[in-house]
């Protein structure tokens, strides 16, 4: 299971990231479309690693809400 940061974009579009895999990042035209695209992103982000024979990072990201 991976953890994901899924905000607004300046461009109307949502962004996606998921911080335990660096570079891995997805957009959607709404929430719902960028979870999606994100979750393929991840996939393909380690299955390519695995073909490589790369180690896959570990999930160590963790979150806190601030309220400011």
């Amino acid at each position: 299971m991976r953890e994901a940061v899924i905000y607004p974009g300046e461009d109307g579009y949502w962004i996606a990231e998921c911080p335990s895999l660096p570079g891995c990042i997805s957009q959607g035209s709404s929430r719902e479309e960028a979870i999606v695209t994100i979750r393929e992103a991840i996939q393909a982000y380690i299955l390519v690693l695995q073909e490589d024979g790369l180690p896959v990072p570990e999930e160590s990201f963790q979150t806190m809400l601030v309220a400011v």
